[in-house]
């Protein structure tokens, strides 16, 4: 169980500060929620407490962790599936799972792909997820601002 003021992740949506828990009739029935706000583009996310195992919540990664994804994106690109559609679903998969240096992967990877040619728009699309997934932890990691943050993440991928 997290607190107010408790940095989370939420996989799919990003990084965010618990604001307040509150409780919501849904259908008949009242249900608890987190109320997260996200940092980028000042987002609320209502998350029911029953479900927080099952979405994977997960608190978000310390500076030492933080080192390692910076360190994952100055890397050379990985090995990837050469077929966008596949690649796709493959990225849309390792998202949903929140890990944090798969993810950095993803971001890494789509981005030196986008330099050498264009990537789909669904390509666009994962990367730019994936991207401020990554950059919604590293601004709540590093305690910077979302254009630090993203001058971060830019000097980085080579």
């Amino acid at each position: 169980m997290f607190n107010i003021g408790d940095k989370i992740v939420y996989p799919i949506h990003g990084a965010g500060i618990i604001e307040s828990i509150e409780e919501k009739e849904i259908l008949g029935s009242k249900v608890k929620y987190y109320i997260m706000k996200m940092p980028i583009g000042e987002m609320n996310v209502m998350i029911p407490l029953d479900n927080i195992e099952t979405l994977g919540i997960r608190t978000i990664i310390d500076k030492q962790a933080s080192e390692k994804v910076l360190d994952i994106l100055s890397q050379s690109a990985t090995e990837m599936n050469n077929v966008w559609t596949k690649r796709y679903r493959e990225n849309e998969m390792k998202i949903k799972t929140g890990n944090i240096f798969e993810i950095a992967e993803i971001v890494k990877n789509l981005v030196i792909l986008n330099r050498a040619k264009k990537l789909s728009a669904g390509e666009k699309k994962i990367l730019n997820n994936a991207k401020n997934i990554l950059l919604s932890e590293l601004m709540l990691v590093l305690d910077v601002d979302s254009q630090e943050a993203e001058m971060i993440l830019e000097g980085t991928v080579k």
